[in-house]
Formats: structure tokens, sequence, C-alpha cells
């Protein structure tokens, strides 16, 4: 059985919502970041990156958003969540997964980590204020030119989808109007009514 380990409002929603849509037999289990559950040893011993997500196979762990989103699309080819057998759709869909982690979430990230890029409070500050410029941006691309609607990847709901509704439901956080971008703004309004989300959601705020 698989074993997802996540954390309340970060990037592990989109594994985790991913892993209900797949129908897979899986665990969740609570990493508590507000205890620091992230650094103890007995999770440095399941992911040595203290982050989330991990997910323990019987081949051993996974971490990285868009290589555990990869894993369940392969894993379990029955629930169409990728064009596994279409190497150009797989890599447009993991194209646009990598964007997110590599680019739209370290946009993210420097609104409150930003001490992983510097130790000067002048340099954190300034990564701080340029979060909603940085964040707009990034969605300003998304909008114009990679969801191809209804979902990102076209017609069929994909692993693109819940990684996009989850780092777009940190927006108003980081400043930004969600106003701006319809097609995003739609879609989040669109998956936050699947029932694999609204149970993923119970789940992890109960």
């Amino acid at each position: 059985m698989l074993t997802l380990y996540y954390a309340t409002g970060t990037c592990s929603l989109a594994s985790h919502i991913a892993l209900e849509d797949s129908g897979a037999i899986y665990e969740a289990k609570r990493v508590d970041f507000s205890r620091g559950e992230q650094n103890s040893p007995e999770y440095l011993l399941v992911n040595p990156k203290g982050r989330v997500p991990a997910l323990a196979t019987e081949y051993g762990i996974i971490s990285e958003t868009p290589a555990i989103l990869a894993f369940i699309a392969q894993s379990y080819p029955q629930s169409n969540l990728a064009a596994v057998n279409d190497p150009f759709q797989f890599a447009k869909a993991n194209a646009f997964n990598s964007y997110l982690s590599s680019t739209v979430h370290v946009a993210h990230a420097h609104r409150r980590r930003g001490a992983r890029w510097s130790d000067d409070p002048a340099v954190v500050q300034a990564l701080t204020i340029k979060v909603p410029k940085n964040m707009a941006d990034c969605f300003d691309l998304i909008e114009a030119s990679m969801i191809t609607g209804p979902w990102v990847m076209g017609p069929v709901y994909t692993i693109c989808d819940p990684y996009l509704f989850t780092i777009s439901s940190w927006l108003e956080a980081d400043g930004v109007d969600p106003k701006k971008f319809p097609k995003v703004l739609d879609h989040r309004n669109r998956m936050a009514e699947r029932p694999s989300v609204k149970k993923v959601l119970a789940r992890e705020h109960a």
C-alpha cells in the first residue's frame, strides 16, 4: 500500500488529490509543520530533505511533486490522469508541472522562506516585496498560453489540474487578485466542486 506524507497548506495537496483521483489504496500521514515534525529524526528517515510530499511505495520513497504525480499517473493508467502512452503529451504535462515546481512555487516561497536565499534581512525583505509581482507574472503566462481549457491539458482532466489548483489557491495570500486570471479562477472553482477534492480537503482540515 502507498503512504503519502503531507502537510496541510502545502503543495502536497496536489499529490493527495491525485491519489484520490487514481483510485489507489493509500494511507495519508500528516506531518505537523507547526511542531517541526518535518525535521524530526523519524521523518528525515523518510525524506532527508525535510519537506513534503513524500510517497512511500513498494519500491522505495519518492519525493518532489512532479515525480509523484507522474508515478501516480503511470501506476494507475486506467484513471487516465495523463497520456502515459503518448510521449509528447506526457512530456507536455510534465513540463507544465515542472514550471509550477521550479518557477511558480519558488516565487511563492520568497514570501515566507526568503532566508533560504539570503541571511541579509534587507534582501529577505526585498524578496518578500517582489512576491506579488512575480506571482502575477507567472499567472499571466499560465492564463495566456498554458491552459488549453477547460482543463490544463484540454478536455481531459490530468495530473496537472490538482497541481494548478493547489498553487492557484495561494494567490490571495501572495497579494494577487485571482479575478485578474479568469481561466485560472474558473479552473479553481470547478476543481473545488470535484468530490475527490472535497474529500481530501475535509481530511486535511479535520
